[in-house]
């Protein structure tokens, strides 16, 4: 169940970063960078649509990944890569658009990050890429001593940038605009699909707070003795932390168990360990 939750996981993701590339993208040109920009740019000034240019450009990274990666470039980056390059090809077969959806291109930039940015996010919390410039990437990382970041940064900013040449000066600074959320998007989604609370309890009822949390949310805990300066009251201290749905539900628990409870929870988006995450 959890493999088949992770490989629909991945497929949504795909879907809804072909959605927003198709929809929104492409048909107000906005490049703002990666294997999409590149094929947005490329099919304006050739015959080839942009969904072919897509697959093309990414069957073709696949290749280079297979000759100078090999087995480290995973079956899960080309399956989404091909997946969604398909379906973006598909889509323009039955949805043929000339062009955008309304004139409102600030709305249309904001739906293409918003759907990209999630539709990325689950792909890369399911251990997975769309494979693209990501490639070349690792790449880079495997026989150069090139800041990768940077490095895709200044790619990503020239295709962005060219996109005042080959279309006009609206798409232009909107490719920018584009390039420079994207980022910041894709990272907030991320962390916000991870996002745990960190649990830190003074309490007089160690061992009904302590078995709620193991018998009820699954979940385990640290226990120690500590000592008010203020009061000298001897109390324990727990340690413990949950998803963000079953924060709720502990905190209302353990006021109900001990009304007197001091209670800190801080959130936090790196759990690793049993129950959370394994890597």
């Amino acid at each position: 169940m959890k493999k088949l939750k992770s490989f629909l996981v991945m497929n949504l993701g795909c879907v809804l970063l072909a959605l927003g590339v198709y929809f929104f993208k492409i048909p107000n040109g906005f490049a703002t960078g990666g294997v999409t920009g590149v094929g947005t740019i490329l099919a304006q000034i050739t015959p080839i649509s942009p969904g072919l240019w897509i697959w093309i450009l990414n069957v073709s990274l696949l290749i280079v990944g297979f000759i100078f990666l090999g087995r480290q470039n995973g079956i899960k980056t080309v399956y989404c890569s091909l997946f969604y390059s398909g379906i973006t090809y598909i889509l323009e077969l039955l949805f043929p658009m000339t062009q955008p959806m309304s004139n409102q291109p600030l709305l249309e930039l904001i739906y293409a990050m918003l759907l990209t940015a999630v539709g990325s996010a689950l792909i890369f919390n399911s251990n997975a890429s769309s494979g693209g410039t990501d490639i070349i990437a690792l790449i880079l990382k495997k026989f150069t001593r090139v800041d990768i970041g940077k490095a895709l940064l200044y790619v990503d900013f020239i295709v962005a940038a060219s996109a005042f040449f080959v279309f006009n000066v609206q798409a232009g600074l909107f490719s920018l605009l584009g390039l420079f959320a994207k980022a910041f998007i894709v990272d907030g989604v991320i962390e916000s699909f991870n996002v745990c609370k960190y649990f830190i309890v003074i309490t007089s009822e160690r061992e009904k707070i302590s078995r709620y949390i193991i018998e009820t949310l699954h979940h385990g805990v640290s226990a120690s003795t500590v000592i008010g300066e203020y009061t000298h009251e001897e109390k324990t201290m727990l340690h413990t932390v949950c998803k963000r749905i079953e924060a709720v539900r502990l905190r209302s628990k353990i006021k109900e168990i001990d009304p007197h409870a001091f209670i800190i929870i801080t959130t936090s988006s790196e759990i690793i360990g049993r129950g959370f995450r394994s890597v």
